[in-house]
């Protein structure tokens, strides 16, 4: 434990719901509520601070979502030695998305503490919450180091609220893609699939052709269907975005 929590002083009443709050979400005690508290403020909401300067969350937002893409390099960087650079960086992407950090700041109860106006949080479609996450994530940083911001970000947030694997199985899901690639220029695509003696062996293993419009476009040969379909549908793939 640090010295200077052993002098704490205790909050304020009306602080009291942000301790409670960082204690639930990050496990820790601040040393500046005062950075946690600006990193809830919407810029619908500004503060004004004199001289006609007002305050929100948005330059903490700016510092976080720094914190949080260097965590996640780093992790993905660790977890996937054999992985290339692309893959990392989709997966990346994936994890740092508006979605993804939404649904996050929504699960960790992010809406019942953001400070903003009514229309604002109305609207159907905004980054309110994935932006306070962030701005959070850069008030941590400031208040507590990096060392702190990476554990708590691995190991309370991504490891409890982020299905990497999902995420993984989705960058990798290239029938879907090539599927719904199909479904949006009224394009027809058919999986076609025959099982095969593998003479050498003898097992069996399984040809797929992907045919866009009847025109072959990709080929997959593998031990499962399953496979021999996304290997065909990785190479339609590359071709259609060529």
């Amino acid at each position: 434990m640090k010295l200077r929590h052993l002098f704490r002083r205790r909050p304020a009443p009306a602080d009291r719901p942000y301790y409670e709050l960082l204690d639930r979400i990050f496990g820790i005690v601040p040393d500046n509520i005062e950075l946690y508290k600006l990193a809830l403020v919407h810029r619908s909401a500004s503060v004004g601070v004199g001289d006609g300067r007002t305050v929100n969350n948005e330059r903490l937002e700016f510092l976080g979502d720094a914190v949080i893409e260097t965590v996640v390099s780093e992790l993905l960087f660790i977890e996937y030695p054999e992985a290339n650079e692309g893959f990392l960086s989709k997966l990346r992407s994936r994890m740092v998305s508006r979605d993804t950090l939404n649904r996050v700041a929504l699960d960790l109860g992010l809406d019942e503490a953001i400070v903003a106006h009514p229309s604002s949080l109305a609207t159907s479609r905004n980054n309110i919450y994935g932006d306070a996450f962030e701005a959070l994530v850069g008030a941590l940083y400031l208040d507590q180091g990096y060392e702190t911001a990476n554990r708590v970000l691995i190991e309370s947030i991504f490891a409890e609220y982020v299905d990497i694997e999902a995420l993984e199985q989705t960058e990798k899901d290239f029938k879907s893609r090539v599927i719904e690639w199909g479904q949006k220029h009224h394009r027809r695509v058919e999986f076609r699939s025959r099982e095969c003696a593998d003479h050498a062996e003898l097992m069996p293993h399984f040809e797929t052709e992907l045919l866009i419009d009847g025109v072959r476009t990709g080929y997959g040969d593998a031990r499962s269907k399953k496979e021999a379909e996304q290997l065909a549908a990785h190479e339609a793939y590359g071709r259609l975005r060529a």
